[in-house]
Formats: C-alpha cells, sequence, structure tokens
C-alpha cells in the first residue's frame, strides 16, 4: 500500500536545512522547537530512514536526509504551483494590457505561450492601439501594464522603465525615394514615427507629399505594401510584416525609439510576472 508524505513536514524539514538547526528553524517556519522536533520523527516514521545524526551538540543529515532535501525542495514547488494555479478564484479579475501593434505582431505569441505554463488559469484583455491611445487608457485606469514606444513622462500611481530600443527604419519600395517629390504614408497624428519622419525631412530640404493618411496600422501597412508611398516604422515591425527596408543613405536617417512598460502601482503578482515577460521579450528583439 502506498505511503503519503506529508507536505508540512517536507516543508519543515527543508527550513531546517536551510536554517541550519532547528532552534534557529523556528524564526521561519512558527512552530516551537518541540514541535519541529515532533514532526521530523514523525517523517523519519512515514519514511523508515533516519534522517538526522548528531557530531557532538551539530545536528547534521544523515545520507537519507541529503538525499530527501532535493525531492523535498521539488514536491514543495510542485505543491506550491498547485496552489498558486489552481487554488484562486475562478473569478479574479482578469489582467489588463496594452501594446502597441509592433508587438503584437512580434513578441506578443511567445508572451502569451510562455505565461499560460505558468498561470493557465489567468484571464487577459489585451488592447492594441497606438501609444497614446494606450496610456490615455491607463490614465483611466482601464490598463494594468502598457507596452509602448516612446517616453512619455512620469505617470500618477505607476512606474514605467525603459527595456529595449530598437533602430526606426524607412519601409516601402526603393523606387519611391527617386522621386523628386517623396511619396509618404503616415499616420494620423499623433505619433512619433510620423513626427520624426517629417522632422528628418525637414531638416534635409526633402520634398515630400503625404499621399496617405490613415489612424489604422493596417491601412497604413496596406499603402506601404501596395507601393503607394515609403513609411516609417520600427526594423521589429518591418522584419515581422514582410515589408521592405530601404537602404540607409536613400533617404535621411531616422532616430533609435526606446520601448517603455508602464506598470500600475500594486498589481498582483500574477500580473507582475506578465510585465517581467514583456519587458525581457522586448529587450530580446
Amino acid at each position: 500500500m502506498a505511503r503519503n508524505v506529508p507536505t508540512e513536514l517536507l516543508r519543515s524539514f527543508v527550513a531546517i536545512v536551510e536554517a541550519g538547526s532547528m532552534a534557529q528553524a523556528t524564526e521561519t517556519i512558527f512552530l516551537t522547537q518541540s514541535a519541529l522536533s515532533l514532526q521530523m520523527k514523525r517523517l523519519e516514521d512515514v519514511l523508515q530512514q533516519k534522517l538526522f545524526r548528531r557530531d557532538g551538540r551539530r545536528l547534521l543529515l544523515s545520507a537519507a536526509g541529503e538525499e530527501l532535501v532535493a525531492y523535498a525542495r521539488q514536491l514543495l514547488a510542485l505543491n506550491d504551483r498547485i496552489v498558486q494555479n489552481l487554488g484562486q478564484d475562478q473569478d479574479h479579475d482578469p489582467i489588463t494590457v496594452g501594446m502597441v501593434q509592433d508587438f503584437a505582431d512580434t513578441i506578443l505569441p511567445d508572451v502569451l505561450g510562455r505565461f499560460r505554463l505558468e498561470h493557465p488559469r489567468a484571464r487577459l484583455i489585451v488592447r492594441v492601439g497606438g501609444s497614446a491611445e494606450l496610456l490615455d487608457m491607463f490614465d483611466r485606469a482601464r490598463l494594468d501594464l502598457v507596452l509602448c514606444l516612446g517616453q512619455h513622462g512620469d505617470r500618477a500611481d505607476a512606474t514605467w522603465k525603459v527595456v529595449g530600443a530598437d533602430r526606426m527604419a524607412w519601409l516601402g519600395d526603393p523606387a519611391n525615394t527617386e522621386r523628386s517629390e517623396l511619396p509618404l504614408v503616415l499616420l494620423e497624428p499623433p505619433c512619433r514615427f510620423r513626427d520624426a519622419a517629417l522632422r528628418v525631412l525637414g531638416q534635409d530640404r526633402r520634398e515630400y507629399r503625404i499621399v496617405l493618411e490613415t489612424p489604422n496600422l493596417p491601412a497604413m501597412r496596406a499603402g506601404v505594401r501596395g507601393g503607394l508611398g515609403v513609411s516609417c516604422r520600427t526594423r521589429r515591425f518591418a522584419v515581422a510584416e514582410g515589408l521592405p527596408i530601404i537602404a540607409q543613405g536613400a533617404l535621411p536617417t531616422v532616430p533609435e525609439i526606446e520601448t517603455i512598460l508602464v506598470r500600475r502601482n500594486g498589481l498582483s503578482d500574477v500580473a507582475q510576472d506578465l510585465g517581467d515577460l514583456l519587458a525581457q521579450a522586448a529587450d530580446g528583439q
């Protein structure tokens, strides 16, 4: 007949090992030394093994005790994961995340896959939009996390961090760069890419004409893919969408843009884990 090893006994055993003595372990496990001693006697009875040996006044692990440490830590980690993932209220509030299209098309699938493995019962709401739009939603408490482009200043009850950077790039048919009046396909303001493109063209005194202006990234992408004109976006976006990147030197150099992760203060551990995954993925691009 199979015997079960009570996890509370294993937790006390690991606490003793990590503290170095039963007396020290009482400060972390919140049991008296006599209670811990009785628990270790029970654990030895269950396993039919001596787990400790005396060396003068020192309490050392036996060979069986040394072997048990690794097993105990693994079993406790699995126990804690079960409780975390399956023991929580099924109706907990969803985590609301906002990100620009550049990340929705690139890092989001991998982040969601990794997050599901750690928190299979978590609920998410994902919004995709422009940085200014997402930060406005954040300010109105409609988003917990925002992964956006470019610094937008401090926000109340929140922290922000630069988690990556990408070089802006000109996208489109290189033949358009040979025209005396450069055709542009741009998003409506506010848009940092639009601002950067118009600024460097102005500084270079390059003639241009906006041939397509839209609030929607898919429409901008269609205009570029259809050869209507050139646009400015991140290299990450260009690669993900299979859009041609115009070689450096053909047009004025556009700057680098930072990736910012904004987190609301006081988020749950699960939401913090999602934020960490987003930051890691953005930095890895």
